[in-house]
């Protein structure tokens, strides 16, 4: 009897909090992509967009592909603990998926910085400091 609303439930809830992952990780991972980028703005926002777009397909794929129980959820006990399961596997996979992307750019951030040749000073220095 319960099945239908908890997979409504269950759909509703895990499409808004992938949404909004997805959001604030475009929103606030800008900044991080255009310096791991070097200052290429176009370049990272098309890298952000395209992020989001795999983000998406992934996790709804997921979503999508984990609705099914063979449980009997006869009774609200059985039906909230359904959906602790679900979704708490949904919150799961998304930090999963969110720090395996910072491990990722993060190397390959650090990787270009690596290859950057050193800069000279911005001021030579004039003489040296002696304690009084």
């Amino acid at each position: 009897m319960f099945v239908m609303y908890a997979y409504v439930i269950y759909l509703v809830l895990s499409i808004a909090i992938t949404v909004w992952v997805a959001r604030t990780l475009h929103d606030n991972g800008r900044l991080f992509l255009i310096d791991a980028f070097h200052g290429q703005e176009a370049l990272a926002d098309s890298v952000n967009k395209l992020l989001v777009v795999g983000f998406y397909l992934i996790n709804l794929g997921w979503m999508v592909g984990s609705l099914r129980t063979s449980e009997a959820l006869n009774d609200p006990r059985v039906t909230i603990e359904f959906l602790a399961d679900k979704i708490g596997t949904v919150l799961f996979v998304l930090g999963v998926m969110h720090f395996f992307n910072l491990y990722l750019f993060n190397r390959f951030r650090r990787r270009a910085l690596d290859e950057l040749p050193f800069a000279e000073p911005p001021v030579r220095p004039t003489g040296t400091l002696t304690r009084g």
